[in-house]
């Protein structure tokens, strides 16, 4: 597996190199000019961030974060192509005034925006020896095909831009929650406790303290409270335990194959005896930005457009898991496997693996229908798409009529899978559907 993905990153750098390189040798050989990169930059470079997510092993919040902070890096650079797009960040909280290009003087943006995105992908990530490879190949390009001053110039705006950025990524609470006491749950009935076959520590127990880019509390939305346990036959929490047990027992192959598709597990342990390896695989926030990104190349949006709709949707993301991870450990409530192993059955297992945290709501449902709320606003109603941005780490694809339609089976595979409730997964797409529609009214407020 590990000399498969070092040979695939390879030849994905290769095929990058073999780009570069028709973009330079479309160039007319008697002028200094050459064919630069368009909105395709801004695809590969968010492509290039989510495959270092995965290397590096960033938890489903903590990717959400980057991305949002890389992507809003991106576009406050290149809005600039547009002298009427405003910024994103003057309308969310923590966010000092931008940067503004000097009047007069020329620059590239597309170039900015690529030098702000890698700038605070490289403050933010572990790997940051890839990102500079993959930066030096895309900066030599631009830097054969302009003149010196605009290349310096573009570049130094692109690096202000990350710098106010970074400021805000300074006070979001992220430093503050690192050393925070682990979370190793309850032996309370009804209360989550690690789960097999690890029995980690609950991930990111603090992230309900972040800020948000929606507003600064995370209680605007009033989340009916996690069902009450009960296993008493009569009672509701009791019917929701047997029909896990009951849909785990009889899975159809396309309820597996939804299951599968939508896992979006970073990190999968496989167990054989004593020996242990793991499964890199997307995050459910990369997913969604990969949705985003093919939405944008098929709806054709110019570089601006395209930057504002992967900042958008980055944003619904991380404000969606603070909103759910907030409401996680405050209901701290069991997991199914954790349930039916101590009531019904000792023997049985999920389909999926049960992620390390509290079961209510489903981190799944809140995001997805977050970013797919946002999706709709901003690129349309049944918008039909095919989604093939997992397909390099688990070799599967699907058609969709609507972002609507993605996100719901997004949330019901979470069921299918045996790792929540069914009032997780209703609640939370209602409150990520409640999200994703805020966050557009304050960034459409004064639009």
């Amino acid at each position: 597996m590990k000399t498969t993905m070092k040979l695939y990153k390879v030849l994905q750098y290769l095929a990058f190199l073999a780009v570069i390189g028709t973009w330079i040798s479309c160039a007319d050989t008697k002028s200094k000019a050459v064919t630069l990169p368009g909105v395709e930059i801004l695809h590969a470079n968010q492509k290039k961030l989510t495959d270092l997510i995965i290397y590096d092993v960033f938890t489903p919040p903590v990717a959400a974060r980057i991305y949002s902070y890389t992507s809003l890096a991106s576009y406050e650079a290149i809005r600039h192509l547009q002298s009427d797009q405003p910024s994103l960040t003057a309308k969310l909280p923590g966010f000092k005034a931008m940067p503004l290009p000097e009047q007069g003087k020329e620059y590239d943006f597309l170039l900015s925006a690529t030098r702000a995105f890698l700038s605070v992908a490289n403050s933010l990530t572990f790997s940051v020896d890839t990102l500079l490879q993959y930066e030096k190949v895309v900066l030599a390009t631009y830097k054969s095909g302009l003149d010196p001053e605009v290349y310096e110039r573009s570049i130094a705006f692109g690096e202000t831009i990350a710098k106010k950025i970074m400021e805000r990524a300074a006070i979001d609470n992220y430093p503050q929650t690192r050393g925070k006491p682990r979370y190793i749950g309850s032996r309370l009935p009804g209360k989550w406790k690690p789960t097999a076959p690890d029995y980690s520590d609950a991930v990111e127990p603090c992230w309900g303290d972040m800020l948000p880019f929606y507003n600064d509390s995370v209680a605007a939305y009033p989340l009916p409270p996690a069902p009450a346990y009960s296993m008493n036959q009569s009672d509701s929490f009791y019917k929701q335990v047997m029909e896990v047990y009951t849909i785990g027992n009889n899975l159809t192959e396309e309820q597996k194959l939804i299951a599968t598709y939508w896992d979006d597990n970073p990190f999968v342990t496989e167990h054989e005896g004593h020996l242990m390896f793991a499964n890199k695989k997307i995050t459910p926030g990369g997913h969604w930005m990969g949705i985003a990104s093919i939405a944008c190349k098929k709806a054709g949006t110019d570089p601006v457009k395209t930057a504002r709709v992967l900042a958008l949707t980055a944003m619904s993301l991380m404000d969606g898991f603070i909103v759910c991870w907030d409401a996680k450990y405050k209901y701290e409530l069991v997991r199914p496997i954790t349930v039916i192993n101590e009531q019904l059955d000792k023997n049985w297992l999920p389909y999926l693996q049960t992620p390390p945290f509290p079961e209510y709501p489903s981190g799944h449902s809140v995001i997805t229908a977050a970013a797919a709320t946002v999706l709709t606003i901003e690129l349309g109603e049944n918008f039909a798409f095919h989604d093939d941005s997992d397909k390099e780490y688990i070799g599967l694809e699907r058609d969709f009529n609507s972002f609507q339609e993605a996100a719901a089976e997004a949330s019901i595979s979470r069921v299918y899978g045996g790792i929540h409730f069914r009032p997780a997964v209703e609640e939370g797409t209602k409150l990520g559907t409640w999200l994703g529609a805020e966050l557009m009214k304050k960034i459409n407020a004064a639009e």
